[in-house]
């Protein structure tokens, strides 16, 4: 079982494939805070969901200094196709050996209906300008995520 990270905690460095399989590292957004979100599977409803939800804040939370990266254990080629199906905006990250997601508490067991199963916790990581982990949420809904962030971090809508 990984380890929850706390607030305070150096956010562990990644490198990570994108949909069009660059290199995407959490050093490239050094200077900006990132909300990094785990998501177990592109294309199913609620990851469908959230990552619109997302898409949908984008601009607001980007107006706010926050950059956006999901992260699943899906290879490059399914986060293409789910960001071209669901227009997404949002910069998606494939994580296939799981070691990104272990190393952010994100991977362990969790409860499914009624089971304790190993596999992605949904959790949302928020990291500031200094790479360090401003909050950790864990075990969150895909529904309504995206604006209890918003209200959490009391960002007011700009003029």
């Amino acid at each position: 079982m990984s380890e929850r990270l706390q607030p305070g905690d150096t956010a562990p460095a990644f490198t990570l494939p994108d949909a069009d399989g660059n290199e995407i590292s959490l050093a490239d957004h050094k200077g900006r805070k990132v909300i990094v979100y785990f998501y177990p599977a592109a294309l199913t409803p609620g990851c469908t969901k959230q990552a619109c939800d997302f898409t949908d804040n984008l601009d607001f939370l980007a107006g706010h200094g926050y950059d956006v990266i999901g992260i699943s254990p899906d290879k490059p080629e399914k986060l293409a196709k789910f960001r071209e199906k669901e227009e997404l905006k949002v910069t998606l990250l494939g994580d296939p050996d799981k070691k990104v997601l272990e190393s952010y508490g994100a991977f362990g067991e969790k409860k499914l209906y009624g089971k304790v199963v190993t596999g992605v916790i949904r959790s949302t990581v928020i990291v500031d300008e200094d790479g360090k982990v401003e909050r950790a949420l864990y075990n969150v809904k895909a529904t309504g995520h995206v604006a209890k962030i918003i209200k959490d971090l009391k960002l007011a809508p700009t003029a």
